[in-house]
């Protein structure tokens, strides 16, 4: 894991990002990650406003995103880094957090499908590529269920590059989670190398206080 998300990396994440002036970077994040191209971006205010309310072990995720795509289709989209116990309890409950923070918006918004991206320091699954989805696989509920249900997990310990010169966006903002190759992701990507000043402000900052 890149050494600047160290100590507390849902939360430091969390407030370097959630504001409208850095969503370009959680923008192009969800991109890459869910295959997609985003024509509309918010930011919910639930989390946010509801901290001091949340039981430690619900405080958490990095973000929480209403988004419309280019084919105009609606998501909410929740980001958080999980640790190494519960693994799949914590996924399951940051899902049901996500998805049931649209019963609380002020605006008169239909339910929409949720994504969760669940970014994980270990190997959960030797089974599973670096980036997996879990989806509901069969039964007569199916495809009700996955109009609704889509978590994706990326596996960091996996994800490997051989050319480190060469690469997508995508293995950019893998390399840069990771800790690895982190220079080549920072020029391939403006909002990487954003990011990054970012979390260096925020350590700078943080140690003089």
């Amino acid at each position: 894991m890149n050494r600047k998300f160290v100590g507390k990396s849902n939360f430091v994440l969390r407030r370097v990002l959630n504001t409208k002036e850095n969503i370009d970077i959680l923008k192009e994040f969800i991109e890459v990650m869910l295959n997609l191209k985003i024509k509309e971006a918010k930011i919910n205010p639930y989390l946010e406003k509801m901290k001091e309310h949340l039981p430690a072990e619900e405080n958490f995720g990095i973000a929480d995103l209403r988004i419309k795509t280019t084919e105009n289709e609606e998501r909410n989209v929740g980001i958080q880094i999980i640790d190494g116990e519960h693994v799949l309890t914590k996924m399951l409950l940051y899902y049901a957090q996500i998805h049931g923070n649209q019963l609380e918006y002020d605006e008169d918004r239909k339910i929409a499908k949720t994504n969760t991206i669940n970014i994980l320091d270990f190997v959960l699954n030797k089974d599973l590529d670096y980036h997996s989805r879990m989806i509901v696989s069969e039964g007569t509920m199916t495809n009700v269920i996955n109009d609704y249900l889509e978590i994706h997990i990326l596996q960091l310990p996996k994800f490997q590059i051989e050319d480190s010169e060469n690469i997508t966006l995508k293995q950019a903002w893998m390399s840069y989670l990771k800790g690895e190759n982190s220079i080549e992701a920072i020029k391939k990507s403006k909002q990487i190398k954003k990011l990054d000043w970012l979390l260096e402000k925020y350590w700078k900052e943080e140690v003089m206080e």
